[in-house]
């Protein structure tokens, strides 16, 4: 008799062991699953971007992060009841960093692309624009793609830049982290024509008043979406409602207005 109730004390601990054990991988796939819940729950929406991507994201006089991205996710933020939280990350960690939990989303420019898409899941497209041709001011004979054959061309690595450049046979391509060392390899004549941004180069050339100019129509639309992991269906829905909603009221068109001082191609 004492050995059968020996049994049934054994039998209760491992069915109570269990239960714990089950509960608690529920509760933390619950946490790492549902990114939204955490968002609400924490009442922090944390947004993964560069950080150096002027007019887009980037550290203004005040050393406070500013930009369209900024205004955008500040924007969607309020219509969730949530903060932000930035956080500046190289642009070929974004995509890792996203998957390791070190934010909730990525706002930072980044194209809708089949193979991102193996990767992360995108909201609607929040802006459409393409990248161009830009060369020194006294450069002539480039402004057409086919153009750059044989010339010393610079693009960001890891960008759609860089695919488009690469898919002229010939093409010299050097790959940069970042926008403004090709931007000033170019000013120096190391390069003879770069490839960015329609908006970025519009931008930047106006306001720092740069030597280089936009020689070509936009190569290809690029059209850019907010990533999120795989599998966050609740927070892509919420995000692409408060888009819709910006859109709807105006909102969306006063943040593009402010930073490029013209209507939005996408709508």
């Amino acid at each position: 008799m004492k050995r059968f109730y020996q049994w049934i004390i054994i039998l209760v601990l491992i069915l109570v062991t269990t239960t714990a054990c089950n509960g608690g991988e529920e509760a933390n796939g619950k946490e790492k699953g549902n990114v939204l819940d955490r968002v609400e729950d924490s009442g922090v929406l944390r947004v993964g971007f560069e950080g150096t991507y002027q007019p887009f994201n980037y550290l203004d006089d005040h050393n406070k992060y500013a930009g369209f991205d900024v205004d955008i996710a500040n924007e969607l933020a309020k219509r969730l009841g949530v903060e932000t939280e930035f956080i500046a990350t190289k642009w070929d960690s974004l995509i890792g960093g996203l998957k390791a939990d070190k934010f909730d989303v990525i706002i930072a420019q980044m194209t809708v692309t089949e193979e991102r898409k193996q990767s992360v899941d995108f909201t609607a497209p929040y802006v459409v624009t393409g990248s161009v041709l830009i060369t020194t001011e006294d450069t002539t004979g480039i402004s057409k793609l086919e153009d750059i054959k044989g010339k010393k061309v610079g693009v960001g690595g890891g960008t759609t830049f860089e695919e488009v450049a690469k898919s002229v046979d010939g093409a010299d391509v050097t790959l940069y982290k970042s926008v403004n060392d090709y931007i000033q390899d170019l000013i120096n004549g190391r390069l003879d024509v770069i490839i960015n941004d329609q908006l970025l180069m519009s931008y930047n050339i106006k306001e720092e008043e740069l030597p280089i100019k936009i020689v070509s129509e936009i190569l290809n639309k690029d059209e850019i979406g907010m990533a999120v992991k795989k599998g966050s269906d609740e927070l892509v829905k919420k995000l692409n409602q408060g888009l819709a909603e910006m859109k709807e009221d105006g909102t969306y068109d006063e943040i593009y207005k402010k930073w490029f001082d013209s209507d939005p191609l996408v709508k």
